[in-house]
């Protein structure tokens, strides 16, 4: 199954609404926290649009706008719940504006680097989330998570792909680079989402070691295992 249709078959089975109407008890740190995610998740993806365009590859132009139409429904389903949980929405945040100028800083293999970041540390988050005694937060997350499970992997097959004609230790090399950076990012998380964590039942520590997990099983896979001998993103790291 190519990635076109993958993401096709996702949108003919996703499932109806939440029932919003039941309302959410979200502590104020849980929706100060998923109101910064929303807005991560609201981006247009035109940038995106226009390295893969010019990639050369119509099939993975095509799977990119497949991709972000699923993060807008992130979005939406974020948004959906803030409101149910009595929170506004943002405009902007900082953290974004900086996640952003550092997806735009080079090429579409940058752009897809960072944003795997940002969706390996999201499977945590999602991951503590989804078990949160509230059940619509629960729901949510649990429909979150299950995306990103999947944008992790498409993101790999294009990475993995992308660096398959580099030299080995350029290609190591770079994997070293962002995993550092990953980590960077990974504390940064831990320390601004800490609070909504412990809210419910997860912690900051949890969050960094899940995640330096993924990092490091996504740059073996990526930057030091051949392509077609690959590993799968663990699905259940989270659980763990």
């Amino acid at each position: 199954m190519t990635w076109v249709e993958h993401f096709e078959q996702r949108a003919l089975q996703r499932g109806a609404d939440p029932q919003w109407s039941r309302g959410a008890a979200l502590p104020p740190a849980v929706i100060a926290s998923l109101q910064r995610f929303q807005v991560g998740e609201s981006g247009d993806g035109s940038t995106l649009f226009a390295h893969a365009d010019t990639a050369g590859d119509p099939e993975y132009a095509a799977a990119v706008r497949l991709f972000v139409a699923e993060e807008n429904e992130h979005a939406r389903l974020l948004a959906e719940l803030i409101r149910a949980g009595g929170g506004q929405l943002l405009d902007r945040h900082w953290s974004d504006a900086v996640f952003v100028r550092a997806r735009r800083a080079l090429g579409l293999r940058c752009e897809l680097l960072v944003l795997t970041v940002a969706e390996l540390i999201a499977v945590s988050y999602y991951g503590a989330l989804a078990r949160s005694a509230d059940p619509l937060l629960a729901e949510v997350s649990s429909r979150i998570l299950d995306d990103e499970q999947y944008h992790i992997r498409f993101q790999r097959d294009r990475l993995a792909a992308g660096f398959a004609a580099t030299p080995t230790w350029r290609r190591r090399a770079t994997g070293v680079l962002w995993q550092g950076f990953a980590a960077a990012v990974a504390v940064v998380v831990a320390a601004d989402h800490g609070p909504a964590l412990v809210a419910v039942g997860g912690s900051r520590r949890a969050l960094l070691r899940e995640s330096a997990t993924l990092f490091a099983r996504f740059r073996r896979d990526v930057f030091t295992a051949p392509v077609g001998h690959r590993r799968e993103v663990p699905a259940a790291a989270h659980r763990s």
